[in-house]
């Protein structure tokens, strides 16, 4: 395969089992972890928590990515389509609310084919918003919720701390791709049964961004279509320089909730500040795939 599924269009061969490419991935799906997740919105983990499958590699290289080891490092595990599937299977054994696949676009033709059966909790499209709502299309029917991250709005921090200029581009594209799918969210007893939850991380020193992001969300859907989480958990990673080697100010993030409300902006999650805790990123061990 001479790969075009993201935004990269790098022109990369991906095969089975040649890695390549931006992801530096092979086509079969490679990761991490499989576990129940805790720690997503709400409305997403249920009682036991979100049955979370986190794949290796990623088309962005976020300098501030808190699931560095593996975005960015060698660790993960080739699983066939078939594999995969069972590990959904097995998660929802354990009791998970939904299946939430993280970081899953550099793999979205082997990830569609596990989806072939429907499965009887959602499954969520848990992704860094940089994608193709081209290839989005091959999930249509198939996945429930997206969860797509809305890094950046400005082209200069894309650039800086992505290396994806286009990068807003790309995602308001993906994300109203993502709501032609699915629809305004639908909520049941507490727990979101389909629709767009939208995720902004705000960044230390970057609260122009992020009103940017603010500013398009509320001119792109009415209340009642679309979540949004508004993430105080920016954590800064090891060789951080300049305002990426503080955490976000509690003057910041009380700046960026306040100009979110402004915006109209009420369905959906501010977060306390306390979730800036290294402890929150799992162990990337391998278990449960």
């Amino acid at each position: 395969m001479i790969c075009s599924i993201c935004p990269r269009s790098c022109g990369a061969e991906r095969t089975d089992t040649v890695s390549g490419g931006v992801c530096q991935m092979p086509l079969i799906p490679v990761a991490a972890k499989a576990m129940l997740h805790l720690w997503e919105e709400p409305c997403l983990v249920g009682d036991r928590g979100a049955g979370c499958v986190f794949f290796s590699g990623c088309n962005l290289r976020c300098s501030f990515c808190q699931n560095g080891s593996i975005s960015q490092g060698d660790c993960g595990k080739p699983v066939s389509v078939s594999r995969l599937r069972e590990i959904y299977e097995e998660l929802i054994e354990k009791g998970a609310a939904c299946i939430d696949l993280v970081t899953p676009t550099h793999f979205t033709p082997a990830v569609a084919e596990s989806l072939d059966r429907p499965l009887p909790v959602p499954v969520v499209w848990n992704s860094g918003g940089y994608e193709k709502p081209e290839t989005l299309g091959m999930l249509e029917g198939k996945v429930q919720i997206y969860l797509p991250d809305l890094k950046y709005a400005l082209p200069g921090p894309a650039k800086e701390y992505s290396g994806a200029e286009d990068y807003f581009h790309w995602a308001k594209a993906a994300i109203l791709e993502m709501f032609r799918q699915t629809g305004p969210y639908q909520m049941e007893n507490g727990r979101l049964k389909s629709g767009v939850l939208i995720r902004h991380l705000v960044l230390p020193g970057e609260l122009e961004n992020t009103r940017r992001v603010l500013d398009w969300v509320s001119s792109a859907f009415q209340p009642g279509e679309v979540l949004f989480s508004l993430m105080a958990q920016y954590t800064p990673q090891p060789g951080a320089k300049g305002a990426l080697a503080r955490r976000v100010t509690r003057a910041e993030y009380t700046a960026a909730a306040q100009y979110m409300e402004n915006c109209g902006i009420t369905d959906g999650y501010l977060q306390e500040r306390t979730s800036a805790k290294e402890e929150y990123t799992p162990d990337f061990d391998l278990s449960g795939i």
